[in-house]
């Protein structure tokens, strides 16, 4: 295995290990979910709950391990598969975060819930926004369109301005640090306006394109 998967792997473990050891302290029911304003609206048996969190991270990193050796382009993936590495820990050390919010709050740790999780996210956009310039065409990572499919070059230009665009999503999400009544949709509205951008922006690009 790459050094990245073993990296990951470690994360697998870490979450196990770290659940085993919260467990006896948790009450018999636990919070499980949020709402907008950092309020409890949700709660499961603390089982299912801790056991959540390190099957989610061992169910990406099978599916991370797979996809390099699936593609049908997986030449492509090769290109920047460093970059697809990092994103890897990325994504999996996210998760690990969010468990370790998960644990604090029902271990009686006072904090704002949605406040916590949003330099996290943050991070993943500007994460992702460094990574997608530098994406090949492939059918699993990157922003997949019939568009950007269908021409390498839609493919790239996208993937430029996609770049750019999460970037901009990253520091306005960080705003909610300042302004908590409003965190979740300074963080929600930018990347949903860029996830729809980024469609409709692939699509005019090759209908340009098209017509040359």
């Amino acid at each position: 295995m790459r050094k990245s998967e073993w990296g990951v792997l470690v994360i697998v473990l870490a979450s196990v290990a770290t659940g085993l050891f919260f467990y006896p302290q948790l009450p018999p029911v636990v919070a499980s979910h949020w709402d907008a304003g950092g309020n409890v609206n949700g709660y499961m048996a603390k089982g299912w709950a801790v056991a959540m969190f390190p099957i989610i991270i061992a169910i990406m990193f099978v599916i991370f391990l797979i996809i390099p050796r699936v593609d049908p382009k997986r030449e492509n993936i090769a290109k920047f598969r460093n970059y697809f590495d990092y994103l890897i820990i990325a994504i999996s050390f996210l998760f690990y975060y969010f468990f370790l919010l998960f644990l604090f709050w029902n271990l009686g740790v006072p904090f704002n819930f949605t406040a916590a999780i949003i330099p996290a996210f943050s991070f993943l956009f500007w994460f992702i926004g460094m990574i997608l310039p530098h994406t090949e065409p492939n059918w699993f990572i990157g922003i997949r369109t019939p568009w950007t499919i269908s021409s390498d070059a839609v493919w790239k230009k996208t993937h430029e301005a996609g770049g750019r665009w999460f970037k901009i999503s990253a520091l306005v999400s960080l705003l909610g640090i300042v302004l908590p009544s409003i965190a979740i949709w300074l963080m929600l509205v930018p990347i949903i306006a860029t996830s729809i951008g980024v469609v409709v922006y692939s699509y005019v690009l090759y209908e340009r394109e098209k017509k040359v």
